[in-house]
């Protein structure tokens, strides 16, 4: 006898249907792509024509494969002295750096803890120096320097970029001040603690997300300005971003030294800003907090 089949126990499951990727999405990343490339392709433009030999910059048919030269690099590393004022950059980088944090961590201490008369005066007015133009105050500095006998452009560089860095500065480190919990310094004040161990021991540490991201945004801005190091250094005091002018010639601009030194440049606030890109997060949406 033959044998009848049995039915078959697999249940048919209808399809799936995929996901509807919304129009808004893709709008989302086609903006961030665009924006990536407004500010990507001008660094890669300018990494790649620093790699050419003047002829071909200066060709009018713009080259995109080509073969590369360090010829540009080699000279701004031998005959421009570029060590002396890459020092120049560094030290007025990092001591207006560390300037800018120390009198902004304790200016923005005493405006978020400490009660006084005027005290919400004193921090709306810091905002002002900030919103004037760097440009309007250089005939100014410039007197002040030659009156006060301020030598050393470098030093009347740091003091500068102090003043412009720190209402920014200060600002943004009320936010993380305020987040602190007050307890933690109730507490060191029950054990003999006096303000300056209190601000150094206790909250400097708690703040050093605030004061990465400020490092980061004084540095910067240290780093890069240009108006104020034309007018205030000579020739043995200048920073890199003054030693780029000296590429403009009566012949002509030698682009490819200039690309080359803006290639430079752009490393330093790159890689800071990339280690730190979290940190920078933090404190951008510190100062949104509500303490």
């Amino acid at each position: 006898m033959s044998e009848i089949a049995a039915p078959s126990s697999q249940v048919i499951q209808p399809a799936r249907s995929r996901p509807r990727v919304k129009s808004s999405t893709v709008l989302y990343y086609v903006v961030l792509v665009g924006l990536s490339l407004i500010v990507l392709v001008p660094i890669l433009v300018m990494f790649m024509t620093s790699l050419k030999y003047q002829v071909d910059i200066l060709s009018s048919t713009p080259e995109f494969i080509f073969t590369p030269t360090l010829t540009n690099y080699d000279t701004i590393f031998t005959q421009y002295n570029f060590s002396r004022y890459l020092w120049n950059s560094v030290l007025v980088g990092l001591g207006a750096t560390l300037l800018t944090l120390l009198s902004a961590g304790m200016a923005a201490y005493g405006l978020a803890r400490m009660h006084f008369y005027g005290r919400g005066l004193m921090a709306q007015t810091t905002l002002i120096v900030r919103a004037v133009p760097p440009a309007v105050l250089a005939v100014p500095i410039f007197a002040l320097w030659g009156l006060w006998g301020i030598d050393d452009g470098r030093i009347g560089l740091v003091l500068f970029y102090t003043a412009l860095n720190l209402p920014f500065v200060i600002w943004l480190l009320i936010g993380f001040i305020k987040q602190i919990p007050v307890e933690m310094e109730e507490a060191a004040i029950v054990d003999g603690a006096n303000p300056f161990q209190i601000f150094f021991l206790i909250m400097l540490p708690l703040m050093r997300g605030g004061i990465a991201v400020g490092a980061i945004f004084a540095f910067r801005i240290a780093w890069n300005e240009f108006i104020l190091a034309l007018i205030l250094t000579d020739r043995f005091t200048r920073t890199l971003p003054v030693q780029t002018t000296l590429f403009l010639t009566e012949q002509g601009v030698e682009w490819g030294l200039v690309t080359a030194m803006g290639s430079i440049l752009v490393i330093p606030p790159l890689i800071i800003t990339f280690i730190a890109a979290r940190q920078i997060i933090a404190g951008l949406t510190a100062g949104a907090v509500k303490g």
